[in-house]
Parts: structure tokens; sequence; C-alpha cells
């Protein structure tokens, strides 16, 4: 292994451990004190854990292997001893998290609820988001959810995870006796989707603008100058009038269109705006388009 690899995997390593501790304390502090089954398979073991007592993240693990085994499969080497190293550290790092809790004598978060459901939603769409951006999962569900983007690439991995938690939120119901449960686990899962797509595309957001004018070379020109972005002339035609004209194409992040806004109206006010939310820009000047492992 040469130095860059050796260095990659350190890196992932320390991700990885950085994740496990802010996903114990999530599931420790937050989820499992208050009956709250946070999604995916640790949702599953935090069920198992509240009717037998076995610890969560060893449930986790064990109930992960037949799923690894699907990965080694179906997803490749690479992949799968990724995810096999992520969800190893991140399943002990939760029973580790809730032995020091033991030994300090810190209790789980006693108070609103509705609180601990947002918490424990933000913290496990952090610990996910930050192993994601690795190239890694951590197993169970999220192997589910990745062979499911596979198939369906223009849904998030946010909504997807969302898709498959429900499952599990519904059982969570039925176990814990109450439907309290099962609502304050759904505020708990619906943040930590919303968590993941933007730690994963919120940087990445912006704006795609079509500018229809009597003037696009100049509207082109100062964008490139005063805004500093990149612009393309696609060809058009009026359907009324039939007449040819250049239709302005351009790509910028949410902070810049009002640049652009005052850039056309100075240039000619009555141009013709369309503006659409851009989930995801990929390409020069933003996030380098890298495909989904």
């Amino acid at each position: 292994m040469n130095s860059k690899n050796m260095k990659t995997l350190t890196i992932d390593v320390l991700v990885d451990v950085l994740a496990g501790i802010i996903y114990g304390i999530s599931v420790n502090f937050f989820t499992a004190p208050n009956h709250i089954a946070p999604g995916g398979i640790t949702g599953i073991a935090t069920l198992i854990n509240y009717l037998t007592g076995f610890p969560i993240g060893t449930a986790s693990f064990l109930i992960n292997v037949p799923l690894m085994i699907i990965a080694f499969k179906v997803l490749g080497f690479l992949f799968s001893v990724n995810t096999l190293k992520s969800m190893t550290i991140i399943s002990f790092s939760v029973d580790i998290v809730a032995l020091v809790m033991s030994k300090l004598g810190i209790s789980g978060y006693a108070g609103d609820t509705i609180l601990a459901g947002l918490m424990s939603g933000v913290l496990t769409g952090c610990a996910l988001a930050m192993v994601f951006l690795r190239g890694s999962t951590t197993g169970g569900l999220d192997i589910v959810s990745r062979l499911l983007k596979r198939a369906y690439p223009h849904i998030s991995m946010g909504r997807l995870l969302f898709m498959a938690d429900f499952c599990v939120l519904s059982v969570s119901v039925l176990v814990y006796g109450n439907i309290e449960s099962g609502l304050y686990g759904l505020i708990s899962i619906f943040t930590c989707s919303k968590m993941i797509d933007a730690l994963m595309y919120g940087g990445d957001k912006g704006k795609a603008i079509l500018i229809i004018s009597d003037k696009p070379i100049e509207i082109a020109k100062a964008i490139n100058t005063d805004v500093r972005r990149g612009v393309t002339l696609l060809s058009g035609q009026g359907a009324y009038s039939e007449k040819e004209r250049k239709v302005v194409l351009c790509a910028v992040r949410d902070n810049q269109y009002p640049m652009v806004k005052k850039v056309v109206h100075d240039i000619d006010p009555n141009a013709f705006i369309i503006v659409n939310e851009a989930r995801e820009i990929l390409g020069t000047g933003f996030r380098p388009i890298e495909l989904d492992q």
C-alpha cells in the first residue's frame, strides 16, 4: 500500500470513528431512552434492545452480516470492504458510547421528546453524510438504498433512506405500543433525511437560468465578467414570430442570482427570465462529477 492509499485509509478510519461517536450519542442519549426507533438496522436493533436488553451496536452488526454478503456479490469488493470497515467501527462505537455513558453516570435526555427526535435526526444525518461522502455506507438499509439508487439515480439518498426507514417506523409503533413513539421516530428520520441531503448536495445547489432577450451577447459577456460564471448560448425560435434568437443559459449559486438579475435588468429590462431550482450542479466551477459508488 503506497503512502497516498495509506493517507486515504487513515482519513476514512478517522471519519468513521468521529461519525461513530456522533451516531452513538444520537442513539444512546436521544433515541433509545425516549423509545424512538431511529430507522434502519439501528432502529431494528433498538427495538431488540428494548425487548431483550441486547446491546444495540452488537445487534446491528449481527443483522448486517447477511446484507454484507449481498453487498459483496452485487456492489463489488472495494465498496463492500469500505462498508464493512464503516459498519464495524460505527456499530461498536454505539456500544462503546453506551458503556462510557454508563461508567460516567450519564443518563439519556429526559426533556421534550420532540426535541429528542429532532436532535437525533440532526446527529444521525451528520454521521451518515460523513460516511456517504467518503464513498462508503454503514451497511443495513444503506446498502438497500444504494442498490435502489443505482436503479433510480434521480431519487436522492436521503429520500430513499426515508422510505426504507418508514417501514421500520411502522414496526416500532407495534413494539412500543403507542403511536407517539412512531410520530417522534418520523420526526427523527425526516430530519435525518433532510440533513443528509443538505450536507451531501447543499453545497452544490443553485439555480439554472434561461434568459430570452434581444441582447443575448451583451448579457452573456456581462455575466462572464461581472458574475464570473460560464454561459451557454442556445439556438431558439419564437413560435409566434418565427424569429431566430439566442437563449442565454447559465448555472449559478443561489447568492449569485441577484447579480445575474441586476445584469439582465441593466442591459435589457424587457428580457424574459426563467429560473429553475437546481438541486445539484456538477462540473467546472462547482463540485467535480463523481459517480456514486
